[in-house]
Parts: structure tokens; C-alpha cells; sequence
């Protein structure tokens, strides 16, 4: 390719074409600067210094200033709510929502925001109505999940098990396990009205929703250990080895009691033999080791705890084999033994913890609903040793 002379036209040409859009850039910038009040400034400088209420302070200024700043009433209203300060929060959303010249993205937007500061506050039918005033925008979904969580908290389940429905069809996403443990809430209300059909029925839907909901296993088995129907009850919480066998432990105590008012301690024991050789659990073995000791005496309750920790050592299992052989020992080595039981014992207090694996709350009761972060279905049936867990 020649060089030609006209191309050197073209340098100063492309060179004057930028120079010119750089003025205009800064030009713009500069009238646009000079528009923004002193308080957006100083509010900027303020949170590059980590004073945040100073900074608040002087964006509310800019507010004030000028009404049309609609992006820092939404900043301003979230940043309110987060710190508790709900008064201020829905005085700014209230504000948006009023304003005739908003359109309707962001008046859906400000809708939405101010019914998050209304559930903070706890009130909670003005919540409601404005997140159902959203289901057909593009808030739908969060508006539901919000939804799912103020009637949670209202302890409707009704409603809580149909926005589980829309939320299912909005999202695609499966909420059968969520609807199972609220037909499982109502049950627990029929149980306790005396109400056995309706709980039945819910039950029933549990099942068919989360045919693994062990919950609704186990309430069914509950019912018919009541009714005196102890073979019907044996039965049904068999059934939660198939569903999960995690979940024995905690039906352990009823199938023995079952089998002991049905005269068949032996076939009962011998089942829950057979569980913990499959399913090694440390409360599998408490529950099975009070019953040996009951029924077959402290030779036999000795023998099966340490066959289990020979199995699987963990210190509960020790702690449960020093007590089992204080049975055993004379008189004149039982204060030593006792006394090493007490050590371990002290130790392995915070082991024999359930632990929530969404907030890492600890109980020595078994949660389906954590009362911590209310999550549900949290809990692993298995004590925090077993699970590997942080003391």
C-alpha cells in the first residue's frame, strides 16, 4: 500500500473530533455538577469517611431540595429499614407512593418497599395487602416469598400452603416440601382439638405432597398409639426406616411402649437391636440401653453399650459406658469410676447438642421449626458429635 499525502489530512482531523467531544463531555459534566446541591456532595464525602449518619443527614438535605431524586428515596427508605428505624423508612416509601408524577415501574417498586417496612414494623395486614397487590408484576415472586413469611408468622397455614402453590407455579421451583410441614401444623391444631378426622386428612395431604415427610409419619403413629390401635402404630412408624432411617431414634421410646402395652417387650427390643446394628445412633442406643437394663438387668445393659462403642467410639458412647459400668463396679472402686463418669460427662455435655445447619442454633431438644432463624426441616436427628459438628 502507497502512502499517500492526503492521509496526513486525516491525523489532525480525527485529533480536533476528539479534542471537541472532550470539551463537550467536560462541558456537560460540569452543568450537571453545578445542578447537584452542596448536601449530595457533602453526603458523598461523609460516607467515603465511614460517617454514615452524617451522611444520611445530608442526603435527606438533597431530598428535600429536590423532589425528583427518586433513586436516593429508595436508597434512603432500604437504608432506613436495615437500621431499624421503620418511622422514617415509611415516611420516605409513603412519600413515593403519593407522588402523582412516579411511573408505574417505580410506583411498583415504592409499593414494594414500603410493604418490606410494614412487615419490619409487624403490621402485618398492611403487608399483606400490598404484596398481594403485586402478584401480577414483576415483584410477584418476591412478594409471594414475603407473603409465605408474614403468614408463617400469623401461624395461617391455609394461606400459607396456597401461596406455596403460587409460588410453585410462579417459579417453577417445588414447594411440596414447605406445604407438608403446614399441613402438618394443621394437624398438630386438629390433634389438640380433638378434631381426628380433619388431622388425618391433613396428614394424608402431607404425604401425598412429601411422601418422605416423617413428621406426618410419626403424628400418624402418634394417633393410632392413642386410639389404643398399638399394632396400627407399629406399623406406621416402621414406615419412617423406609422414608429416613435418621428419623428412628426419635420413634424409639413409642415403639417401645407400644410393644410393652401390646405384652411383646422382647420383639420390641429386638427391633431396635436390629436398627442400631444398621444405623448406629447414639440416642438409638440411650433409649434401647434404659430398656435392656428394665428388662434384662445391668449385665446386659453393660454389654450392649460396649459392643456399640466398640462399633463406633464416640465420647457420648463412653460417657454412657461409665455409666453403665457403675452398675457393675463394687463399692470400693465406684468412686473412682464415678468419678472419671462426671469428667466425661462434663465434657461431652455440649456434644450431645442438635444443631440448626441454616443458623448453627444449638438445643438439647429436636426442632422442625428452629426457633432461632425459623427455618425448617434444619435439624439433623443426630447429636453434634455424630454430625461432625463445632462445639
Amino acid at each position: 500500500m502507497e502512502f499517500q499525502l492526503w492521509m496526513l489530512l486525516i491525523f489532525p482531523l480525527f485529533f480536533g473530533m476528539g479534542w471537541l467531544a472532550a470539551r463537550i463531555d467536560i462541558k456537560e459534566l460540569l452543568s450537571e455538577s453545578s445542578v447537584l446541591p452542596n448536601s449530595y456532595f457533602q453526603g458523598l464525602n461523609f460516607l467515603l469517611n465511614e460517617q454514615q449518619d452524617k451522611a444520611i443527614e445530608a442526603f435527606i438535605e438533597v431530598v428535600k431540595v429536590d423532589p425528583q431524586t427518586v433513586e436516593l428515596h429508595f436508597a434512603l427508605g432500604s437504608l432506613f429499614r436495615r437500621r431499624g428505624e421503620v418511622d422514617r423508612a415509611l415516611r420516605m416509601h409513603h412519600n413515593l407512593v403519593d407522588r402523582a408524577d412516579l411511573d408505574d415501574d417505580k410506583r411498583q417498586q415504592a409499593i414494594f418497599e414500603l410493604a418490606q417496612d410494614y412487615l419490619k414494623a409487624g403490621i402485618l395486614d398492611r403487608a399483606e395487602s400490598l404484596f398481594s397487590e403485586l402478584e401480577s408484576t414483576p415483584y410477584a415472586k418476591q412478594s409471594l416469598v414475603f407473603l409465605l413469611e408474614l403468614f408463617q408468622k400469623e401461624n395461617d397455614w391455609l394461606k400459607a400452603i396456597a401461596v406455596t402453590q403460587r409460588l410453585t407455579s410462579v417459579s417453577g421451583q417445588s414447594y411440596s416440601k414447605q406445604a407438608a410441614f403446614f399441613f402438618c401444623e394443621l394437624a398438630s391444631d386438629e390433634i389438640a382439638g380433638d378434631n381426628l378426622v380433619a388431622a388425618h386428612e391433613h396428614l394424608q395431604q402431607a404425604l401425598h405432597d412429601d411422601p418422605k415427610a416423617v413428621r406426618a409419619t410419626m403424628l400418624l403413629g402418634d394417633m393410632a398409639a392413642t386410639a389404643g390401635e398399638y399394632e396400627q402404630a407399629i406399623s406406621i412408624w416402621k414406615n419412617i426406616e423406609e422414608q429416613d432411617a435418621l428419623y428412628l431414634p426419635l420413634i424409639a421410646e413409642r415403639l417401645l411402649n407400644a410393644y410393652s402395652n401390646l405384652n411383646r417387650d422382647e420383639e420390641g427390643i429386638a427391633l431396635l437391636r436390629d436398627y442400631l446394628n444398621k444405623y448406629h445412633s447414639l440416642d438409638l442406643m440411650n433409649v434401647l440401653f434404659d430398656r435392656v437394663l428394665k428388662k434384662e438387668g445391668s449385665t446386659a445393659a453393660y454389654k450392649l453399650v460396649r459392643d456399640e462403642l466398640e462399633r463406633n467410639p464416640t465420647l457420648l458412647g463412653l460417657d454412657k459406658l461409665l455409666e453403665a459400668r457403675l452398675l457393675e463396679v463394687s463399692m470400693e472402686r465406684r468412686a473412682d469410676t464415678k468419678l472419671v463418669k462426671d469428667l466425661v460427662h462434663k465434657r461431652t455435655r455440649s456434644l450431645a447438642m442438635y444443631h440448626c445447619a441454616n443458623c448453627g442454633f444449638k438445643a438439647r431438644q429436636f426442632y422442625w421449626h428452629c426457633p432461632a432463624c425459623q427455618a425448617w426441616d434444619s435439624y439433623s436427628p443426630r447429636r453434634g458429635e455424630e454430625t461432625g459438628m463445632p462445639l
